[in-house]
């Protein structure tokens, strides 16, 4: 396994997902990348996703074939424990790319550069030069 603290889960034949790879290479960011059909986000990975979303049901890729075959209706009815165990078996059921901090404090599913640059990117809060007194008990 990698030390780097990015995992990402994606399809070598998503342009997608080739999209967020040259991104990430751009702005120097190392990830351990991972071949979505080969091995899915974990179970723990899945379920952080799907706290996550609103809805959860973007975290189904709908316009592959393995979303088709089960059926929209089926994916949008199906209770989370069922949805997780779907998408844990059949990583072309994810949506991708599928980005997540190894520390599992962030997830990113789909590429939107913007939205990637504010989370990966942007300069934690700067400490207050006046910091707040101390309570007096």
């Amino acid at each position: 396994m990698s030390s780097s603290p990015l995992r990402l889960y994606s399809y070598p034949r998503c342009a997608t997902c080739r999209k967020a790879i040259q991104w990430l290479d751009r702005q120097g960011l190392a990830v351990e990348l991972l071949d979505i059909t080969l091995t899915p986000p974990s179970r723990q990975e899945l379920v952080l996703a799907w706290q996550s979303l609103t809805p959860p049901q973007r975290l189904f890729n709908s316009s592959g074939q393995s979303y088709r075959s089960l059926g929209a209706a089926t994916a949008r009815a199906m209770p989370a424990d069922e949805a997780i165990e779907a998408l844990a078996a059949d990583g072309k059921l994810v949506r991708r790319p599928f980005l997540i901090r190894t520390d599992l404090s962030l997830v990113l599913v789909g590429f939107d550069p913007v939205r990637w640059e504010e989370a990966l990117l942007a300069a934690p809060p700067a400490p207050s030069a006046h910091p707040a007194p101390a309570s007096a008990n």
